[in-house]
C-alpha cells in the first residue's frame, strides 16, 4: 500500500466498458514511499479530492479493493487519510 497526495484528475470519455462510471485521480506518492514511480493514475470510488492524502492499493489488491475484479485496474484509492504525522 502507498500513501500519496491527490494532485489532479483524469477524464477519459473512451475507455474499457468495465471502467465506465469510474473516477480517476493522479496520485503523487509521498517522498518516503516513492518506489520509482513519480505519479500514478488510480481509480477512485470513495470520493477523494485534490490535495487530500490517500491510501492506494496496487496490483491485484487494487481490483479487489475497488470491487472491479474483472476490470483493467492496477491502482485504487482505498482510503482518505484524516490525520498522519511525517507524510511529506
Amino acid at each position: 500500500m502507498i500513501i500519496g497526495k491527490v494532485v489532479g484528475s483524469v477524464v477519459s470519455t473512451r475507455k474499457s466498458e468495465k471502467l465506465v462510471g469510474n473516477k480517476f485521480m493522479i496520485i503523487e506518492p509521498v517522498q518516503s514511499m516513492n518506489m520509482g514511480n513519480e505519479r500514478l493514475v488510480a481509480i477512485d470510488n470513495i470520493g477523494a479530492g485534490i490535495g487530500e492524502f490517500v491510501l492506494v492499493a496496487t496490483g491485484s489488491a487494487a481490483r479487489i479493493g475497488c470491487d472491479v475484479s474483472s476490470a483493467p485496474v492496477d491502482a485504487a484509492v482505498v482510503g482518505i487519510i484524516d490525520d498522519a504525522t511525517g507524510l511529506e
